[in-house]
């Protein structure tokens, strides 16, 4: 995947918790298990306390970006997981939210970076050409899921 390197790192702070996580994951063709189970915490539904496997593809989707954007910042994560409940109770309160969610998967992250606009991060997701990248303007975020290649905005 384009920029995602032979030691990808990714780095992001929990909006809900404040928890933080800036972890090596992979090194020469290699996932780290013990980090990918530190990053499936991490992307944890947190109003359950639900743990499932998280995705690798898109954490390399999530790193890859990061790196095109010539940033150190850490990513905000507003929503990892998200358990069929809590993704029903969010689609009742907000019509946004897909009921068929690739967050029910463990497939998606909702990002933020102070230091670089929506459109940027987007722009940056598209150009792994390896998911789905969701552009949210009034709520300031940006969506990334490794399903199939499309985009939106909302």
């Amino acid at each position: 995947m384009r920029g995602a390197g032979d030691v990808r790192r990714i780095s992001m702070r929990n909006q809900r918790t404040s928890e933080t996580i800036d972890i090596i994951y992979w090194i020469e063709g290699e996932y780290i298990p013990e980090s990918m189970n530190e990053i499936n915490h991490f992307m944890r539904d947190w109003r359950e306390n639900l743990v499932i496997p998280y995705a690798p593809q898109n954490v390399d989707i999530m790193a890859a970006a990061h790196s095109l954007m010539e940033t150190d910042e850490p990513y905000l994560m507003l929503s990892g997981y998200r358990s069929p409940a809590t993704n029903a109770m969010l689609a009742r309160r907000n019509s946004g939210v897909a009921t068929n969610s690739y967050h029910i998967r463990g497939m998606a992250a909702d990002l933020r970076l102070s230091s670089r606009s929506i459109t940027q991060m987007s722009q940056a997701a598209k150009a792994c050409n390896a998911g789905g990248v969701g552009y949210y303007g009034r709520s300031n975020f940006v969506h990334m899921d490794c399903g199939p290649v499309r985009t939106w905005r909302r």
